[in-house]
């Protein structure tokens, strides 16, 4: 059984930084891809950035390109969500996802993703 635990999540001034972990348990996960979404009251969840386990490709969100950044610690089964030069809008509940998959196409819905860890909130006040 895959369990993903998220953490990091806090309260932060725009233009601050915030570093989000998933410490992922239950598999091997070589063969997984990695994601990491979003959702705030009353809106869908959105994708925010992952990442393939095995060469770390890596997929983002135009909102978020060039100021977040996803990583995989092979070595700690964990994968970080580097967040900088946040703003208000960033401020939602954050999800770590996994699913097994082999191939190339890392997936940005949340429908391509099989477990869900249990979000971890993320304020960012103005």
């Amino acid at each position: 059984q895959v369990q993903l635990v998220e953490s990091g999540g806090g309260l932060v001034q725009a233009g601050g930084s915030l570093r989000l972990s998933c410490a992922a348990s239950g598999r091997t996960f070589s063969n997984y891809f990695m994601g990491w979404f979003r959702q705030t009251p009353g809106k869908e969840r959105e994708f925010v950035a992952a990442c393939r386990w095995s060469d770390g490709g890596t997929e983002y969100a135009d909102s978020v390109k060039g100021r977040f950044t996803i990583s995989r610690d092979y070595a700690k089964n964990t994968v970080y969500l580097q967040m900088s030069s946040l703003k208000p809008e960033d401020t939602a509940a954050y999800y770590c996802a996994a699913v097994y998959k082999l191939g190339q196409r890392i997936g940005v819905l949340p429908k391509d993703y099989d477990y869900w860890g249990q979000g971890t909130q993320v304020t960012v006040s103005s």
